[in-house]
């Protein structure tokens, strides 16, 4: 980290709408000294660039540039939020295919400009597209990771505190699995500041019963496709973790996010990247956290596994094609 002369240099692959809203959500953090846009279409991570640097002087010194990969060379940090967009109807799985060969020709080239790099990946399916960057780059297995479940915790927060009338920072709790339709809530470990749920609803006179989790455990899942319905694209819940995740990072905080990183071992799973809480630090994912969960939970996250696996089976050639 900070290879460049003590300044912190970040990269964002793709200038869309999750890029470019990232991008600000940064310059508004001072998290980099430097910023660079990378985009297929030159003249709109051109234009982002120079909105973005029409704020200088409000916001804390940073360079920010549009350019080639040549120019995100000896980055700290790639972003990739590059890819087909999810369409209203459409789910993330069904990106798979299209952004896999997207992926083929940005990764080899983002790994190639800064080798030391952590490899941030944004776009969706964003665990299988993490496990193609992993196989892509080269990189060892904790410098490549995935934005995973962080956001759906912070929805599933928000739809407890809403309920409890209480701040979702004092809500802790994790979505597991999938960033995707088999992603789960993990009821067993979640507490308010350490009250347990129903203990804490029932001081609040709420019953937070069964049919209220799946009530929410649904809200979270559809909470994309709502978004997108409604205005086409998700961006700044986006952007804020994923700012989230890089201040973890570069502040080598060992915070417990729930990112999506390569298991081994966890819950006999193996070889497949998943959302599970992990201590991320200045080397990406430093350690997997092995949680208590519950059998249904297990279960759960085994299926959000095999699912996972099957897709990534599917998207190889026939003649290539393995258990993985």
């Amino acid at each position: 980290m900070n290879r460049n002369n003590g300044c912190t240099k970040i990269s964002i692959i793709g200038a869309g709408s999750v890029g470019a809203t990232t991008a600000y959500a940064l310059t508004l953090s001072g998290l980099a000294n430097e910023l660079v846009l990378v985009d297929m279409n030159k003249e709109k991570a051109e234009g982002e660039a120079l909105d973005l640097n029409h704020g200088a002087a409000f916001i804390d010194p940073v360079k920010i540039k549009a350019g080639d990969y040549c120019d995100t060379k000896d980055s700290d940090i790639v972003i990739v939020t590059a890819g087909v967009a999810q369409k209203p109807g459409e789910t993330r799985i069904e990106l798979v295919n299209k952004n896999i060969k997207i992926f083929e020709s940005i990764i080899p080239e983002a790994a190639k400009y800064s080798p030391e790099s952590i490899l941030l990946i944004v776009s969706n399916p964003v665990d299988i597209l993490s496990c193609k960057a992993y196989e892509l780059s080269g990189f060892p297995k904790e410098r490549v990771i995935g934005s995973g479940t962080v956001l759906d915790s912070s929805r599933l927060k928000y739809e407890i505190s809403k309920r409890l009338n209480t701040d979702p920072r004092d809500v802790q709790t994790y979505i597991m699995g999938e960033h995707g339709d088999t992603e789960f809530p993990v009821w067993s470990l979640t507490n308010i500041q350490g009250i347990k749920l129903e203990e804490y609803a029932k001081n609040q006179n709420y019953k937070f019963d069964d049919k209220i989790k799946s009530k929410i455990h649904k809200n979270v899942i559809n909470a994309a496709y709502e978004v997108i319905n409604k205005k086409g694209a998700t961006n700044y819940a986006i952007a804020s973790a994923v700012n989230r995740i890089v201040k973890a990072i570069l502040g080598n905080e060992k915070s417990v996010l729930p990112i999506s990183t390569l298991l081994d071992g966890y819950y006999g799973i193996n070889d497949i990247y998943l959302s599970v809480p992990t201590i991320v630090g200045r080397n990406g994912s430093e350690k997997t956290l092995k949680v208590l969960l519950q059998e249904n939970e297990i279960k759960e996250l085994k299926v959000s596994a095999n699912t996972l696996k099957k897709v990534l089976e599917d998207s190889l050639p026939k003649d290539t094609r393995k258990i993985v």
